[in-house]
Order: structure tokens, then sequence, then C-alpha cells
């Protein structure tokens, strides 16, 4: 028989007890994960523990039926390297563990310039950003357009509040643009949409979304139909994300990708320019043949259920190996707003 793939709501409760009771201890948004130092680093659980999540346990790179709670670490090292005091424990509760190594975990803004078209209309998966100003005038950005959310008959950009707020820093009406300008748009003439509401991001305390929306000026200017090979939702109407699901997603730096869903329960902690934050009940996922699923730039991209061509998250973070999602049913009821088709 098959093992069973969890989705938020079939849970085990005492799965979902021992992964609190795991966050209350090795979970510690204050501590930030330390760059190594002349090759040394802190191996302290405080330390090294990233995120706590639950999924089946993985022996010898195959997924077992067994359901346990996940430590996920910057480094994994062996045992005999470790003193009994830096040893996370076998079991939490009435449940068994797991550790993965996932590196750090960082908000995915963009990075080195990748050039994106100007498009008219624009589409889900194309650049798009705001413009800096005071300290970091000088600087130039962009992200993901994600996808076309609509609210009361008014169509609107959907991304993350730092690829469209600046992680709280914009004022509400500031302009946004596509392409962004990192990738070559003129703030004269690819003014796209207007920043209308974000969700923000706290320092302290659990973030559920990483998220935002831009008030489009022109219906024109956008179309739904997300670029390649995504191509057009079947419907707007979201798939709850279960371990295993396979997904897809279009961004403005690796273009196409597939990947599966490792979690969908995880509380990470995420570097930011604001500092590190604590994200609770989160999506995980892993890139097809061990490749990056995403990368610096691909912040705001759509998460598609592959077959079903429907939203399950919304990327806002990652590490060199695994991503991160909100779950769209998060962002959707945050924001206010329902996904396009």
């Amino acid at each position: 028989m098959a093992a069973r793939a969890f989705s938020r709501d079939t849970l085990p409760e005492t799965i979902v007890q021992a992964k609190a009771e795991a966050v209350a201890r090795f979970l510690r948004a204050e501590v930030v994960p330390l760059a190594l130092v002349a090759y040394a680093a802190d191996a302290g659980p405080e330390q090294n523990v990233v995120g706590v999540g639950i999924g089946r346990k993985i022996v010898k790179g195959r997924h077992t039926a067994r359901a346990c709670v996940r430590f996920y670490v910057v480094r994994k090292l062996a045992k005999g390297a470790l003193s009994e005091s830096q040893l996370l424990p076998p079991r939490v509760g009435q449940a068994a563990t797991d550790v993965i190594e996932t590196g750090v975990f960082h908000a995915l803004p963009a990075s080195a310039p990748d050039p994106r078209s100007r498009l008219r209309p624009a589409r889900p998966g194309c650049s798009v950003g705001f413009r800096f100003s005071g300290p970091k005038a000088n600087m130039v950005m962009a992200g993901t357009f994600g996808a076309v959310a609509s609210r009361e008959h008014q169509l609107y950009i959907l991304s993350n509040n730092h690829v469209l707020a600046d992680e709280n820093r914009l004022a509400l009406g500031s302009p946004i643009f596509q392409p962004g300008l990192l990738d070559g748009g003129n703030p004269a003439t690819d003014r796209i949409a207007t920043l209308s509401k974000f969700i923000t991001l706290k320092t302290a305390g659990l973030n559920t979304v990483d998220c935002a929306i831009a008030e489009v000026g022109r219906p024109g200017d956008v179309k739904a139909t997300v670029l390649p090979k995504v191509g057009k939702l079947k419907s707007g109407s979201p798939v709850a994300a279960t371990e295993g699901l396979q997904v897809e997603k279009a961004g403005r730096t690796t273009g196409y990708t597939r990947g599966r869903i490792l979690d969908v329960s995880a509380t990470i902690k995420v570097r930011y320019d604001l500092g590190v934050l604590t994200f609770d009940s989160q999506i995980l996922i892993v890139g097809d043949g061990g490749s990056s699923f995403s990368a610096a730039g691909d912040s705001g991209s759509l998460i598609v259920a592959k077959g079903r061509k429907r939203p399950v998250g919304l990327l806002f973070a990652g590490s060199p190996s695994h991503t991160i999602a909100n779950h769209i049913q998060d962002v959707m009821a945050a924001l206010g707003v329902t996904v396009v088709a």
C-alpha cells in the first residue's frame, strides 16, 4: 500500500504536538546561523536548526511510511563529531525525528542581472519590481510577477511584500515597474501598477505570508496566462499542498522548473534585510533530479500543481537546495483576493 500523503488538514495530532514542542525547544528566531569563519562554525542545535517540519521519515534516501518531526539544519554533521549536548533528539514527545540539511534560508531578492523583456500584456513569471529611495537610491532590483489577482472587479499583480513593498518600507501608492529596474525597466515609461496592499512582515512573533498586491492601471496591460511552460491555469481555485505533490513554476531568474513538495507544515527562519524572521506552516519544495527549483529573483512566483494547473503556493525564499512557499489559501485570505485563471 502506498504511504499516505500529508496535507495540513490530515497531519496526526501527536505529530503536530511534537512539532510544536520541537519548535519551542530548538528554533530560536533571535539566533542567526553564522557563516563559516576560518572553517569553523557553531554546531549547537540553536545555531544549526533553521526549521522544524513534519513528513515521512527518510531512510537511505527513501521515504518510509512513518510520520516524523523533521529538523532542517544548516549542515548535517556526523554523530561522531558531536558531543551529546549537540545531538538532536531521536524522539520528541511521541514522535520520531529526522534531520535534513537545507542550508540557510534567505528571502530571494534579485542578485546578478538576468535581463527580462518588457511585456505588454505582462504575464505571471516575468520581471517586476519597485524603485529604491533614500540610502538605497543607487540600487536596482527585480522579482517575479506571481499571478493576476482580483478583488471587486479590480485586477492586481500578486507577488511578495519584499518584491512589491520593500519589506514594509514603501508607501501605498508607490509605482511598480515591468520589467524591474534591474532588468532594464524605465521609470518614465514602464510603470504598470501601484502598490495597494501588503501584509506586514513581523520581526517578532510568527509570520504566515510574505505577500502584496499592486493595482493594475490598465486591465489590458496584464494577462493571466503564466509564462511557458506553465501556461494557462485551469482554475484559480487552490489545491491543498500535500507531501510528494508534483509542482511547477515560472520565475524571473530560473524560468520554468519542476519539483515536489517535501513538507506542508514547516516552521522556518529566513534572513531578510529586516533581520531573521520566523514563518510558520510553510511549504518546502525540492527540485526534480537534484536540480535547484529556484534562485534569487524568483521570489513571488506562483507554485502550480503540475497536471492539475491550479495554484498551490507563493514562492518567497529558499536555500541552494530547498525552496519555501506560502500556502496560496493563506495569501488569498490575507489579501482578500482570488487568483485569476
